[in-house]
């Protein structure tokens, strides 16, 4: 349950009766209804409030709920007068005096609160009728806001001679100004079912913006209680709601873990496989010295058969390069020792037909990249020519990767059983020899997660060829890269479940 959910069950706990027992010697609530109309009849005849229309009388289709005996629905009108706040022009916030008056608007108020901020509206006191300015136990709620404001209600705690709302914002204004019953209504006014009554009679005014009927606000339900029992029932709510509140940030915290915790495992489990941890090595399985010098010579015969071009050799691996301990079984080498690798061909929608042979041909982006599947949805076609097409083809069984912008590092293995084309801002890995290709897809994630690629650049940081050439990786015997995989897939969905 979300700290918000708790509170609207208490809330809703409150105005059914069920949050504090009911008492026989606290009486019912008809004689705490009496003395507010009695108030209200008063303010009347010191012409303090208008008299309005009677309001009708509460339909059983009315009352949402069951409450206790001893309580009472009543209409809001029957216990506030309504009133909105101050109207002004905007040249008039040019003008300063001794005296400034605060305007708050609909953003000041939250759940059951207002706050003053340092953006407030200051206008002068001379623009202020004083019988607008805010006294305690009023209840101010903003009157034309966004749908998702509407219901929020905030209790003035003072009287104030320098603070009123604007003109957006709705005051309720007791009759019967009592700290207890002001208190109770807030929160009576402030539980789920009360907002969506106010959500449920509002007017959409332009694109954003809901207008808050004056006239059906006053008309709706509320349940009272005997004035006993709000004083039991307001105590408890503000012994609860302190509680509620530690709550809140214990969830936050268990929220932002549990988010974290899974991609945290994952690092861990994918940081075991690398360093040779996740599974035990086995002798008979040989060395990574040994497939390294097989793939060494697989590459050498596809030099010597003119299939790939020699390249220099790569600088000797130093202590300064390797970034963690691996097993004495396996091997420190360089990408491009393990990978004949390069990037595709640029981006040129609009050139279709050139001097060459070729063909227009569907191509992979960095758009279609991502971490071990690719999205299909939208697949570009651009023109290669034949002797493009060697260097700028997939074929099943390659590994590609991004090159460069926020997605660098992101990889897939191509596992389909027809070619595709790729381009400039994506690298294709084609081993030389087989090697797990899901063992270096799991390398290169974790690489990424840790942001120990070594990319360039800051805003738009890059893997270069160079750089995926040179770059420094643990290479196991192929038997224990294919049980590393094994182990790592088998865990991994572990993790996924925790989510």
């Amino acid at each position: 349950m979300t700290p918000e959910q708790l509170k609207a069950s208490i809330l809703q706990y409150a105005i059914q009766g069920k949050l504090v027992e009911q008492r026989p010697e606290e009486s019912t609530s008809e004689e705490l209804f009496a003395k507010i109309q009695e108030e209200k009849q008063k303010l009347i005849a010191e012409k303090k409030i208008k008299k309005e229309k009677p309001l009708p009388k509460i339909t059983e289709d009315e009352k949402p709920f069951d409450i206790p005996d001893s309580w009472k629905w009543v209409r809001v009108g029957q216990c506030f007068a309504n009133k909105t706040g101050l109207s002004y022009k905007k040249d008039a916030l040019d003008i300063q005096s001794d005296k400034m008056v605060r305007v708050l608007r609909g953003g000041n108020i939250s759940n059951l609160n207002y706050v003053l901020k340092p953006d407030d509206i200051l206008i002068s006191a001379e623009f202020v009728k004083s019988e607008l300015y805010l006294q305690r136990n009023t209840i101010i709620t903003p009157a034309v806001t966004s749908l998702e404001h509407i219901g929020k209600m905030g209790r003035i705690d003072s009287n104030y001679s320098d603070m009123v709302v604007g003109g957006f914002v709705l005051m309720l204004i007791p009759h019967y100004p009592e700290d207890t019953l002001s208190k109770y209504l807030l929160y009576a006014m402030s539980s789920r079912y009360f907002r969506d009554c106010c959500r449920n009679i509002v007017n959409k005014s332009g694109q954003a913006f809901y207008n808050l009927s004056r006239e059906k606000l006053m008309q709706l339900c509320v349940p009272l209680p005997p004035l006993g029992e709000q004083k039991r029932i307001v105590a408890k709510i503000e012994e609860l709601l302190p509680l509620v509140e530690r709550y809140a940030v214990s969830y936050e915290k268990l929220e932002q873990f549990s988010a974290k915790f899974p991609e945290d495992m994952r690092k861990s489990i994918l940081q075991y496989a690398i360093q040779g941890k996740l599974v035990e090595q086995r002798a008979e399985e040989g060395t990574g010295e040994e497939l390294y010098q097989q793939i060494q010579a697989e590459k050498q015969r596809l030099i010597q058969e003119k299939k790939i071009k020699k390249e220099k050799p790569l600088a000797e691996i130093t202590e300064d390069d390797i970034p963690f301990d691996i097993p004495e079984s396996w091997k420190w080498v360089r990408v491009g020792e393990i990978f004949a690798h390069n990037t595709g061909k640029a981006m040129n929608s609009t050139a279709k037909k050139v001097d060459k042979p070729g063909s227009v041909k569907r191509f992979i982006t960095t758009s279609n990249l991502y971490w071990n599947f690719f999205d299909f949805s939208s697949v570009k076609e651009m023109f290669f020519s034949d002797d493009e097409l060697e260097r700028c083809t997939v074929t099943k069984g390659d590994l590609l990767m991004c090159e460069g912008g926020a997605y660098y590092g992101r990889t897939a293995i191509w596992n389909y059983d027809y070619d595709i084309c790729f381009q400039n801002h994506v690298h294709r890995l084609r081993p030389y020899k087989a090697v797990e290709l899901r063992f270096f897809y799991h390398l290169f994630y974790f690489l990424k997660s840790m942001n120990m690629m070594n990319a360039k650049g800051t805003a738009m940081p890059g893997l270069s060829s160079q750089t995926l050439h040179q770059m420094v990786v643990p290479l196991p015997p192929l038997s224990e890269q294919k049980r590393i995989v094994a182990k790592i897939e088998e865990l991994l969905p572990l993790c996924e479940r925790l989510r």
